[in-house]
């Protein structure tokens, strides 16, 4: 008996004893001290982080990671104040999907209406001939179960050499509906439909434009503020210490998109491959966060990646204040 317990205590990896001590912490708090979420923020291998907030909840959706034939669903998290979070099994699972069967990464979440969409890649097509691209999801719920919304992938081919993956769904303030996506160093961007079934030509007849600024190699991001249009990316190549985030901001969504610099600073010591992000705003508390994976100190394995969150903050002209990854994560916050 006694040298089964002690296989069982070799076998345990170093990750899940820190995290096991971690959340073991948070839910011992000593009465008014300053408690953090701690990075990363909850068990298990997860990448390509986009985070939102329902009602009184947190959510984020990650791409579960792991070899490409094991991509077969997603998994969802909830949380109060950013520090506890609950898990949310098979959000979405292939099994709802008939055209998808693998590499299923980089969820956008959107709430339109009285329904849920969630937009994926699947398939990891090379070429115009393979069947999988960009998808969406509906549900009724944000815990799902979501279901294919329309059939068949939204997008499915290469357009101005962009590969169908890493999508970002976001809504101006005039209300329209835009999706960003694209692999192989190259950035499209596409007006949706109203029930986003479907793709609607700009005023030229085009459909995609090409907004891709120096340096994008994927993982494409915009938001709003102040009238200004801030386009994120990832750079780099995502299995090594090179990969982190980069912007550019514009007066349109469609640009032109001129890069400014470097967002979230590495720090090897901490972890490596730090990037493909969302970013997690709370208008309740007018608070910006990035959410990001990054790969732990010393591991080496390319899959073994984790999700992770930073303040963001911008200066007095407006432009992205530089993030450094941390293990302390940002301060327990409620949303309201």
């Amino acid at each position: 008996m006694k040298q089964r317990i002690l296989l069982l205590l070799i076998a345990v990896s170093p990750l899940h004893f820190v995290l096991a001590q971690s959340n073991k912490a948070r839910h011992h708090e000593p009465p008014g001290k300053t408690v953090y979420t701690g990075n990363p923020l909850f068990p298990g291998w997860y990448a390509d982080p986009d985070a939102t907030v329902f009602g009184k909840e947190y959510w984020i959706y990650p791409t579960f990671s792991a070899k490409y034939n094991e991509q077969v669903f997603i998994d969802a998290f909830s949380s109060t104040d950013l520090t506890h979070w609950v898990k949310h099994s098979h959000v979405l699972d292939t099994a709802r999907v008939k055209w998808a069967h693998r590499a299923v990464w980089a969820p956008a979440i959107v709430h339109k209406g009285n329904k849920y969409f969630l937009f994926f890649g699947a398939n990891d097509i090379q070429n115009d001939e393979q069947v999988g691209g960009i998808g969406v999801a509906e549900a009724d719920n944000p815990a799902g179960p979501f279901k294919d919304h329309i059939g068949h992938p939204l997008i499915d081919k290469f357009h101005n050499g962009a590969q169908p993956i890493d999508q970002c769904v976001f809504k101006d303030t005039d209300g329209q509906y835009y999706i960003l996506y694209g692999g192989w160093r190259h950035c499209n961007i596409a007006r949706l439909n109203n029930d986003f079934t479907g793709l609607v030509p700009f005023p030229d007849g085009s459909t995609y434009k090409e907004i891709t600024p120096k340096g994008y190699v994927e993982g494409a991001y915009m938001l709003k503020r102040n009238n200004k249009y801030y386009f994120m990316w990832s750079e780099g190549g995502w299995t090594g210490p090179d990969y982190c985030v980069a912007y550019a901001m514009g007066n349109s969504p469609l640009g032109p998109f001129e890069r400014i610099g470097k967002v979230l600073i590495a720090d090897t010591t901490i972890a490596t491959g730090a990037g493909h992000h969302g970013i997690l705003y709370n208008p309740n508390r007018h608070k910006y966060y990035i959410v990001y994976h990054g790969r732990p100190h010393g591991d080496t394995e390319a899959n073994h990646r984790v999700t992770c969150l930073e303040p963001m903050e911008f200066d007095k002209q407006g432009y992205i204040k530089p993030v450094h990854i941390t293990k302390n994560g940002v301060k327990r916050e409620t949303v309201y």
